[in-house]
């Protein structure tokens, strides 16, 4: 019996995402990159901090966002990643209201 994927294998590259080098194949969107990276959240609630990532996969609700190459507001359920790409999330920073200095 013969494998079902009988593609040849992709070759992969390096997306920095805070600052740290994260494994990428062509085709992957920013989500997917962050996720099998292991990092669910991609950003904080501005009241009260409270982690927000991949909700809907499909654009809608803007719970994704990142900064990819400087670009504010990228929906990273959407966005395929580039070779050398440059991906922030808000997860570090602190929320506003918040006594976190």
């Amino acid at each position: 019996m013969q494998p079902l994927d009988q593609s040849p294998p992709r070759s992969g590259f390096q997306v920095t995402v805070d600052g740290a080098p994260v494994a990428a194949r062509p085709g992957q969107t920013i989500a997917a990159v962050l996720l099998a990276a292991g990092q669910r959240a991609t950003r904080r609630t501005r009241f009260g901090g409270r982690p927000r990532g991949v909700f809907c996969g499909i654009g809608m609700c803007f719970d994704c966002l990142v900064v990819c190459n400087g670009e504010s507001g990228v929906r990273s359920c959407l966005r395929p990643v580039a070779p050398g790409d440059v991906i922030e999330t808000d997860v570090d920073r602190p929320a506003a209201g918040t006594d976190h200095a």
